[in-house]
């Protein structure tokens, strides 16, 4: 039933216009931030994690965001986050581990960051403090690049990363997990991966869906675009879709998330609404043009796809 309410919604998506399936801001919070990204939550939906990053990205921290009386508050950086390059956190099903990718050294003796590895944090139970960051070590980190972990409730991993072995110049990549370690990483089938560039892929905690970035591609509508592809009975990936211009726009569209309990998607995108007729007669009117949420910097939005749901 949940594979039959998907690829409903996934139809749906395609053939609704932006009027009943509105893109909007998704953190006002976080707009005096120049470059906001990756957002991930846990189950109660009270805590959230994001990446704040400088304009140019030399500065990229892992920060968490609590919601209290339905509000999320202004977000603090996290305790292991701070001074190497940490993105794209994400949570295990159960809530008590935090993956991210990060640039840090493998020990704390060594000062010189390396090539971007998977890492996590884990607790005991959501009331306790974070462990301090774990690599997760071989076979899916290596000497090259590792990115944007997704756990699924049977530990099974996708991740993104440009391995010599990748059909193009990023891939999606997949261990499954034998109940004591992970298998060595395969790149997804050609159902989702391409001779370009597919990262960032948010899988349901059942593998029934993946949600993810593709570069460039003959059917894309901008730069990156969201793309979601299915299981089908026999666990193969079916071919994957683009979600259609009611969500991706000309801008790069990327770095989803998927509330299921709420049915809203968030992802990040570099829209920019400024407007290039406007005549500006004060500096007040030009600053208020240019700091609007929707000003071609990273930002995190969401839209819901609830009444999609609810029709079926």
């Amino acid at each position: 039933m949940k594979f039959i309410l998907l690829s409903i919604l996934t139809f749906t998506l395609y053939q609704t216009g932006s009027s009943q399936n509105s893109v909007e801001p998704a953190f006002e919070i976080l707009s005096e931030y120049p470059n906001v990204r990756d957002f991930t939550m846990s189950s109660s939906g009270n805590e959230g994690y994001v990446t704040i990053q400088s304009t140019l990205e030399e500065i990229s921290v892992i920060a968490k965001i609590v919601k209290k009386w339905n509000i999320w508050l202004n977000p603090e950086i996290v305790s292991f986050s701070g001074k190497y390059k940490d993105i794209e956190p994400s949570f295990s099903p159960d809530g008590l581990r935090l993956y991210f990718a990060s640039n840090r050294p493998l020990t704390e003796s060594m000062d010189s960051p390396k090539d971007f590895d998977i890492w996590y944090i884990e607790r005991e139970n959501p009331d306790n403090p974070w462990s301090k960051p774990i690599n997760i070590g071989e076979p899916i980190n290596t000497a090259l690049n590792e990115f944007y972990p997704s756990v699924v409730e049977n530990k099974n991993l996708y991740f993104t990363s440009d391995a010599t072995d990748s059909k193009g110049r990023d891939d999606i990549f997949f261990s499954k997990w034998n109940g004591n370690m992970y298998s060595p990483p395969v790149s997804l089938s050609d159902s989702i991966n391409t001779d370009g560039y597919e990262f960032n892929a948010y899988v349901s905690p059942d593998e029934s869906f993946m949600i993810f970035s593709g570069y460039n591609r003959a059917d894309g509508i901008g730069s990156g675009d969201l793309y979601i592809s299915f299981q089908d009975e026999n666990q193969n990936w079916c071919a994957a879709t683009n979600l259609g211009e009611s969500i991706n726009s000309k801008s790069m569209d990327y770095c989803p998330f998927v509330d299921l309990t709420s049915q809203t998607l968030f992802f990040t995108s570099r829209i920019s609404a400024f407007s290039l007729v406007n005549d500006f007669q004060s500096i007040e009117d030009l600053s208020n043009e240019i700091n609007q949420y929707e000003n071609g910097l990273s930002r995190i939005y969401k839209v819901s796809v609830k009444e999609y749901l609810k029709k079926h």
